[in-house]
């Protein structure tokens, strides 16, 4: 008789200092699920922790989230982002384009927008091409594109052109769902706010 195989115990540690770690009484993981990081009245001890976090995290810890459930991959893919891990990169946009868990994909897209180079836009641009085209999906297509329009306003591209011309993939995708929505750039106000807090120290 076969048993289920005992926890990994880098993994419990890693999840309890990086995952769960809490500010204010609420886990790390959801503040980054709902991005409430921005406008948030403890933003500073929480940038602090999270800035603190990346830098200190080792490869091999976040190769081990990487490998688990939604919630470990989602801090370990902001953590990446934060410190601007780019050995992450290829592994961040095979995981990304698989959409294997919920919610993780969120993380992905940060991590992209932060690293921020043209391999990260064509990476996104994958996604993109993929689930836009599934209209019946709601995946992190939101956040993909808010990523992408990041990368474009940083470096003077224009990956996401094609995908918003009047009647493009953006507009069957979310036509699909409700009505066309303009796409945010809320990633930028991420984005903008974490290297705040990276550049200042915190």
């Amino acid at each position: 008789m076969s048993h289920p195989s005992a926890p990994d115990p880098e993994l419990l540690v890693a999840i309890e200092r990086y995952v769960k770690a809490t500010t204010h009484g609420r886990g790390r993981y959801l503040r980054l699920l709902t991005a409430g990081i921005a406008r948030a009245e403890d933003r500073e001890p929480f940038l602090r922790a999270l800035v603190t976090d990346a830098r200190e995290i080792t490869d091999r810890e976040l190769g081990i989230l990487l490998e688990s459930h939604w919630r470990p991959r989602l801090a370990a893919a902001w953590l990446i982002g934060v410190d601007r891990r780019e050995s992450f990169r290829g592994l961040i946009g095979e995981l990304l384009l698989e959409s294997r868990y919920v919610y993780a994909g969120r993380g992905y897209c940060f991590a992209l927008a932060r690293l921020g180079t043209e391999e990260d836009a064509r990476l996104l641009t994958a996604y993109l091409d993929r689930y836009l085209r599934r209209p019946d999906l709601v995946y992190d297509q939101y956040w993909a594109i808010s990523a992408l329009l990041h990368i474009d306003g940083r470096t003077g591209s224009t990956h996401t052109e094609r995908f918003l011309v009047p009647g493009g993939l953006w507009d069957q995708w979310s036509g699909g769902q409700y009505e066309p929505v303009v796409p945010s750039c809320f990633m930028d106000e991420l984005c903008a706010v974490v290297a705040a807090a990276s550049e200042t120290g915190h």
